[in-house]
């Protein structure tokens, strides 16, 4: 039987490592969801509701069902239905995007709350996973390379939205509405629908995000299982710039930086314990800080955020 603290430091790699992949899930998905919605001119401050409401209806389905794909399934249809719901009151004259979605981040929290109370004692099906330590000796290292589908299924993800942006005629049309509303309605684009299903597609990530949370890691059902990550998911995407790939990379900053604390923990590290499990907070402090400079021009912002017609 091999302790992690007898691989010593490079346990922590690994430990962190690993930890980016399966902390870093999460903010994966809501971060690709946000970087959609925002790049149609739209801010949907609601994702952490959407990532706990997601949670729950994930985990109860596969409680049910006694599949955790369907779990997942039904979650990243919750997250478009608030998603929708989003997009439709946000279309309506005279009402803000950043109100309905601090309104909406509330009403998921509560929802999830109320419904998901008969669910936190029960266990659901898992979500599998890839050994991909399986060419060590080491238990800790098995443990700590157990990759998840919905991890590989992000990283595949990242990309190919980078592309649909890039190339593809609709995702032209998304970058068009998000930059400048006078020219989609030059061009015939229909904003609010566009703005409507970007917001819906998103919602749907998001919540996909959220069964990961009650399916793998932690791997069931609790109140408090979220931490903030959905509203630190969009400073992630300010840090991404934008851009689908970057979210990627910056997803797993997060993830490791959330895996640091147990990491050292591991090696016989416990001084400063509770300051190491801030340091995504931190991290999120430290970039809003950064990109609130009002000299500093973000490349990547939708010109709808920055003031351009």
């Amino acid at each position: 039987m091999t302790e992690p603290g007898n691989l010593g430091m490079f346990g922590v790699i690994v430990a962190v490592l690993g930890g980016a992949a399966r902390v870093g899930t999460p903010f994966l998905f809501v971060s690709l969801g946000e970087c959609l919605t925002e790049k149609s001119g739209r801010i949907n401050l609601g994702l952490e509701g959407t990532l706990v409401l997601g949670a729950m209806s994930g985990f109860a389905t596969s409680y049910f069902t006694g599949s955790a794909w369907v779990g997942v399934l039904v979650a990243g249809i919750t997250g478009a239905l608030l998603g929708w719901l989003h997009a439709f009151l946000c279309q309506m004259p005279r009402v803000n995007d950043i109100a309905v979605g601090i309104a909406l981040m509330i009403l998921g929290t509560g929802l999830a709350f109320f419904l998901g109370k008969p669910f936190i004692h029960p266990q659901a099906p898992h979500l599998p996973a890839f050994a991909l330590g399986s060419w060590s000796s080491y238990p800790a290292v098995q443990e700590a390379l157990r990759i998840n589908s919905l991890f590989v299924i992000g990283a595949l993800l990242a990309p190919a939205m980078w592309a649909f942006f890039k190339y593809s005629r609709w995702g032209l049309m998304v970058r068009t509405v998000g930059e400048s509303a006078n020219a989609s309605l030059a061009l015939g684009f229909h904003i609010n629908r566009v703005r409507m299903l970007s917001t819906m597609a998103g919602g749907f990530l998001a919540g996909i995000g959220g069964s990961f949370l009650s399916l793998y890691y932690p791997g069931a059902w609790s109140e408090g299982l979220s931490s903030g990550q959905g509203l630190m998911a969009v400073a992630l995407v300010i840090f991404a710039r934008w851009n689908p790939i970057y979210c990627f990379f910056a997803s797993l900053l997060f993830g490791g930086a959330a895996a640091l604390g147990p990491a050292l923990q591991s090696v016989g590290v416990t001084r400063g314990y509770y300051l190491f499990n801030a340091a995504p907070y931190v991290l999120t402090l430290l970039i809003m800080i950064y990109s609130s400079s009002a000299k500093r021009v973000l490349s990547g912002m939708p010109g709808q955020f920055s003031g351009n017609p």
